[in-house]
C-alpha cells in the first residue's frame, strides 16, 4: 500500500517511531498514575505543534497561545461543571442547579453564556469554532495592519494577561482564582477511577496523531511552501501577488485550534481548569517547549514538551527549590548551543552518523562480494 502523498518516509519513520512509544512503550513501562502525567505532558504538545506551524513555519511568535489553551480547556470544564451540578448533586444549595461557586456568590440563575455547554455537541463546537474565531479578529486586526514580530508577540502576551485578570475578577461566573473543580463525569461516565484516566490517554494520544497528519499535511502542501517563504521573505511574498495577512491569520487560527483541543483533554486529563494555566508564564513555557524540541520540526515539538515536563518534574521532586533554575538553563543551553533544539541535534549529529555507519556497512559488504565474485570467476571456490 502507497503512502499518501504528503507523508515522506522519514514523516513515517517518525509517525511510527512516536505511535511506539506513547501506544507501547510507555503505557507497558508507567503507572496509571505517570501514564496520566504523560497524558498531561502532551496536552501542551498540541500548543507546541500549533506553534511549530505558527512561528516555526510563518514565523508568527505568539506568547499568548495559553489564551486559546485555556478556552478549550474552560469550555470543556462548563459542560463537566453543569453536569456535575444537578439539582440531585447541589439540593444543598441556596440555589440547586447551578455551580457551587455561583451559588456561593449568590447568583440564583445560570448565566445566559452558560447554557449551551449542557450539551456535548455544542461544547465540542464552541471548544473548536471559539478559540479559532477569536484568534481570527486578533489576527485580522493585527496582520491586516502589518503589525508583526515583537509587538505582535507582545500584544499576545499582554492578552493574556488580560484573560487571566478578567477569569479572576469574575469570580461568580468563572470560579475566579480557584478555577473550575470538581468535574465527575462525562455523560454519565465517571472520569476519575484509573481505567478511564488509561482510556482517555489513548483517546488523547489518537486525537494527538490526527493535528500531526494535520501539521504534515500543512507542512508539505503549497501553503507550508508559501509560509515558509514569508518567513524568509515576507515582501517578495508580497509582491508575487500573495495575500501574506491571509496566509499568517491562517497559521495562528490553526495554532490556536490545536491549542484549544490540548486545553479540552487537559481538563479531562486532571479534573479542573484554572486562570495559573492561561496567563504569560505558562504561555512563555510552552514556546519553550516548542524551542526545546526545534521550531521547525513537528515531532521534535513533541519531544520537546516531554523532555521540557519530564525534567520539570524530576526536578522539583528531587530539587523543588532548584528546579526553575534547572530548566532555565536547559532553555539558555538549547539556545546558545543547540539553536534548533533537539531536531537540530539529531539532523547535523546523530543522522550523519547513522547515514556513515550505514554507508560504510554497506560499502564493506560490496567490497566482500565482489571479492568473492572475483574468486569465482579464477576457479577458486567463494568462502
Amino acid at each position: 500500500m502507497e503512502s499518501p502523498r504528503f507523508l515522506s518516509r522519514s514523516d513515517l519513520i517518525g509517525l511510527a517511531a512516536l505511535a511506539l512509544l506513547l501506544v507501547v512503550i510507555l503505557p507497558l513501562s508507567l503507572d496509571v498514575f505517570r501514564l496520566n502525567l504523560v497524558a498531561k505532558y502532551l496536552t501542551y504538545a498540541f500548543v507546541a505543534l500549533g506553534l511549530v506551524l505558527c512561528w516555526g513555519f510563518g514565523g508568527i511568535l505568539s506568547l499568548g497561545q495559553g489564551v486559546f489553551f485555556g478556552l478549550g480547556g474552560y469550555g470543556m470544564a462548563m459542560y463537566l461543571k453543569l453536569e456535575a451540578s444537578s439539582v440531585a448533586n447541589t439540593k444543598i444549595q441556596s440555589t440547586p442547579g447551578i455551580p457551587d461557586f455561583m451559588d456561593w456568590n449568590q447568583i440564583t440563575q445560570l448565566p445566559l453564556f452558560w447554557q449551551p455547554f449542557h450539551s456535548l455537541t455544542l461544547t465540542i463546537l464552541a471548544i473548536l469554532i471559539v478559540p479559532t474565531l477569536f484568534a481570527y479578529l486578533v489576527g485580522a486586526a493585527m496582520f491586516k495592519r502589518r503589525v508583526g514580530g515583537v509587538y505582535f508577540a507582545i500584544i499576545t502576551q499582554a492578552i493574556a494577561a488580560i484573560l487571566t485578570i478578567l477569569i479572576i475578577g469574575q469570580q461568580g461566573y468563572t470560579g475566579g482564582i480557584n478555577g473550575i473543580t470538581d468535574l465527575r463525569t462525562l455523560k454519565g461516565w465517571d472520569i476519575r477511577p484509573d481505567h478511564a484516566k488509561v482510556i482517555l490517554y489513548f483517546v488523547e494520544v489518537a486525537f494527538l496523531f490526527g493535528c500531526i497528519l494535520l501539521a504534515l499535511f500543512v507542512r508539505h502542501s503549497k501553503l507550508g511552501r508559501i509560509l515558509v517563504a514569508m518567513r524568509e521573505k515576507e515582501d517578495r511574498v508580497r509582491f508575487s501577488g500573495y495575500s501574506v495577512a491571509n496566509f499568517k491569520i491562517f497559521a495562528f487560527c490553526l495554532a490556536a485550534m490545536f491549542a484549544a483541543i490540548g486545553g479540552a483533554m487537559f481538563t479531562l486529563n486532571v479534573g479542573f481548569m484554572s486562570p495559573s494555566f492561561v496567563g504569560i508564564v505558562p504561555s512563555i513555557e510552552m514556546v519553550i517547549y516548542t524551542a526545546v524540541g526545534g521550531r521547525m520540526s513537528i515531532f521534535g515539538a513533541i519531544y520537546g514538551t516531554l523532555l521540557v515536563n519530564f525534567a520539570k518534574t524530576s526536578l522539583s521532586e528531587s530539587f523543588p527549590q532548584l528546579w526553575l533554575f534547572g530548566l532555565g538553563a536547559l532553555f539558555i543551553a538549547v539556545v546558545l548551543i543547540f539553536p534548533s533544539g533537539l531536531a537540530g541535534i539529531w539532523r547535523d549529529h546523530v543522522q550523519p552518523l547513522i547515514d556513515r555507519l550505514i554507508s560504510k556497512r554497506k560499502s564493506g559488504s560490496d567490497h566482500s562480494n565482489g571479492k568473492s565474485f572475483g574468486r569465482v570467476a579464477d576457479g577458486a571456490p567463494a568462502e
